[in-house]
């Protein structure tokens, strides 16, 4: 089993991350990091990877804008190539459990054993991701107990260790931790590259799924720690990706993404809707 990571800043988060995956009670086979439009991550993945086998990639910006659905395409393809069947995509941000990568492997294992054949729907998997709080004064993460100190996702259903249960609204999907076969991979298409910068692209990914007939498993067990960091809500910082992303998605499924982010938007200023029904974006963030 792989574990494909893309990377831009966030080498603390990284390093923790790596840290998470030397604890597994089943290592992963390969880990592949994709960075980008950032030279220091290559040797930081390298210098602190457990005995496993690493693979590094680079992308540059893409008009200015951080590749995200394109550096998730490229991680696979390089695990594909190093032969791995199995992946699982981590966002930086999240420091493993350390049953999460053998819980996704026995999980994929056994529905692969139920149904078996070339032709069998894409399946993808999803942990549950909690939430820390800002370490202690003086402390770290790797000091503490991440269990104990995480919230889950309001939004998202909290499971018992063993429990797999379908997931009802693909709407739910999310990228911060999933798994996957590469052939249920192939069959999805991947993330759509078009979409470029923040938002959307993960939200087209779990369409694309229930378009191919595919299934989204929720998996208790495999609980991935996300770290905590400053953002903003709106993310004023991204409304141009969002914009120009959430009109992307519009035309092909006939719906709004990220509505609460739109609206919010032109509330403060920095977007409008058309007659046309597109969105624009009318200003900057301040700053």
């Amino acid at each position: 089993m792989a574990v494909v990571t893309i990377v831009h800043g966030r080498h603390t988060h990284l390093a923790r991350q790596l840290w998470g995956l030397r604890r597994q009670t089943r290592l992963p086979d390969l880990q592949v990091v994709v960075a980008m439009d950032d030279p220091e991550v290559e040797p930081l993945a390298r210098s602190q990877a457990g005995p496993w086998d690493v693979r590094v990639a680079s992308l540059p910006r893409r008009r200015g804008r951080l590749p995200l659905a394109a550096a998730r395409n490229l991680g696979v393809a390089v695990a594909s190539r190093a032969g791995a069947e199995q992946v699982v995509l981590l966002d930086v941000d999240c420091i493993p459990s350390p049953r999460l990568v053998e819980r996704y492997a026995a999980v994929l294992r056994d529905e692969h054993r139920r149904s078996p054949g070339p032709g069998v729907a894409p399946l993808v998997l999803s942990g549950e991701v909690a939430y820390l709080p800002p370490a202690p004064a003086g402390r770290d993460y790797r000091d503490l107990d991440l269990a104990a100190l995480a919230s889950p996702h309001p939004a998202r259903p909290t499971l018992a260790s063993d429990e797999v249960r379908p997931a009802e609204d693909l709407r739910l999907f999310w990228s911060l931790s999933f798994a996957l076969t590469v052939r249920s991979w192939n069959a999805v298409g991947g993330f759509d590259e078009a979409y470029v910068g923040y938002g959307g692209e993960d939200t087209d990914f779990g369409q694309r799924l229930g378009a191919s007939g595919g299934r989204l498993l929720w998996v208790g067990g495999a609980v991935a720690h996300h770290q905590h960091h400053p953002t903003s809500s709106p993310p004023v910082q991204h409304v141009h990706d969002v914009v120009a992303n959430a009109n992307r998605f519009a035309r092909r499924w006939g719906w709004w993404p990220m509505e609460g982010w739109l609206d919010a938007f032109a509330t403060l200023g920095l977007a409008r809707r058309d007659p046309d029904g597109t969105w624009q974006v009318t200003g900057d963030a301040p700053g």
